[in-house]
């Protein structure tokens, strides 16, 4: 046990010099999945925030194919895609179990990455046996709801937004996540496993702007796909059963979409080529096809006529020529977009401030390396300074209320100015 404090204090040493952190900003480092051979093994488990919400939650997985893309390397020769649904549900869902974090080979390849990652000699995130606030398959709660499509980060599951999808989705939203194939990791219903780009070779101009170009024309397909499920089609591969009312759940003329990262870009990419999307967010993501070369994606030289939502990090994304951050790609959006805009700021942050690793590496550090004074400074470079539940609470209430603007038609004060109940969140512009 000395000796694994001794290896997880030098580790806890090498985040905070920066040969972790520095190489992780965009990206987990590759590691093969597989069983943990170590006798030392320990699978860590994490708590989700609670969803703010009122309503409870369920969720369930579609398995949709696209028959007008090829795509040689699936068995049925056609481009395949997983997408997870959560949903306001009708009740607790009786006996049905809590959905967990994710599917176990996607777990296990995510999860020793991150490990790895992090110098945890025989330490696994356990995403697979982590519990979130949904249960799987239950009823969904009467009525039309708006739709919300979510876009991961680059190379990052779906599952690494859980906490922002089940907040939207207890407010009233039915929330869509995909994964895409052959970029990001999935799991198949046989049990085939696609794992994703490796992480660790950093994406040319040219790939970032062919992977935006396939996430576009994922999202669009999905879309299509919704509107055969609300015409009460199964679009299940399957046709395994559909949680009861969730073909007449989804409001699809109020369709909006989010994303992480390169999904922020995805969102604003499929805004400007589907107009049934009516209102977007960018978390922290470039709108240019490389960070050296700064190359101004179509988007950012247009803009959009509908209303979008810029929100970045402290240390990422910022409107000013003169910021050592400055994004030409985000400049040029803005002086573009005809439609209504606003660009947030979360103080005191970094990248991964925005996807689920706010909290999860908080936990795993604890984990690990119990109370060492050094976890709060390793935090802190990973996802920012700022306190942790503040940082979680101010994302979910902007978020939820540009959607219940921009979809409900509802006026939200908390757009109109800066906040003394979110200090952390700053207006750019």
């Amino acid at each position: 046990m000395a000796n694994c404090r001794r290896i997880n204090r030098r580790g806890l040493t090498g985040v905070l010099a920066g040969l972790v952190a520095a190489a992780l900003l965009t990206a987990p480092l590759t590691a093969q999945a597989g069983t943990a051979q170590d006798p030392d093994y320990t699978p860590v488990t994490f708590d989700l925030p609670e969803p703010t919400g009122r309503y409870d939650l369920g969720t369930t997985e579609l398995h949709l194919v696209d028959q007008s893309r090829q795509d040689s390397t699936a068995p049925s020769g056609k481009r395949e895609l997983m997408v997870s649904v959560w949903y306001p549900a009708a009740g607790m869902g009786g006996d049905a179990p809590p959905a967990k974090y994710m599917p176990q080979k996607t777990a296990a390849y995510v999860g020793r990455q991150w490990s790895d990652a992090f110098w945890l000699p025989g330490t696994v995130l356990d995403f697979a046996n982590t519990e979130t606030h949904a249960r799987v398959g239950v009823p969904v709660r009467a009525g039309k709801h708006p739709v919300v499509l979510f876009s991961p980060g680059y190379p990052f599951s779906r599952f690494l937004n859980t906490q922002a999808a089940e907040d939207l989705a207890s407010r009233g939203y039915v929330v869509v996540a995909m994964d895409h194939t052959g970029e990001t990791p999935v799991q198949f219903p046989d049990g085939r496993f696609v794992p994703g780009h490796n992480p660790d070779e950093a994406p040319t101009a040219e790939l970032i702007h062919d992977v935006v170009d396939t996430r576009t024309a994922d999202a669009r397909f999905v879309l299509n796909q919704l509107e055969q499920l609300d015409a009460g089609t199964n679009p299940d591969a399957e046709r395994r059963r559909l949680p009861l009312g969730l073909r007449n759940s989804l409001d699809l003329r109020r369709t909006g979409m989010f994303g992480y990262s390169l999904g922020g870009y995805t969102t604003a990419n499929t805004m400007l080529q589907d107009r049934r999307v009516r209102s977007g967010v960018d978390l922290d993501g470039t709108l240019s096809d490389s960070k050296t070369e700064q190359l101004v994606g179509e988007v950012a030289r247009k803009g959009l006529n509908r209303p979008f939502l810029l929100f970045g990090s402290d240390t990422t994304q910022r409107l000013d020529p003169k910021a050592p951050n400055y994004d030409p790609s985000w400049a040029s959006f803005w002086a573009a977009q005809q439609g209504w805009k606003l660009n947030l700021q979360l103080r005191d942050s970094e990248h991964f401030a925005f996807c689920d690793f706010r909290f999860v590496f908080a936990q795993l550090f604890h984990h690990v390396y119990g109370d060492d004074e050094l976890i709060p400074i390793a935090v802190g470079k990973l996802v920012g300074r700022g306190d942790e539940a503040q940082a979680i609470a101010a994302q979910r209430e902007y978020l939820a209320a540009f959607f219940d603007q921009t979809l409900r038609g509802r006026p939200q004060s908390l757009l109109r100015r800066e906040s003394g109940k979110f200090p952390a969140v700053g207006f750019v512009r």
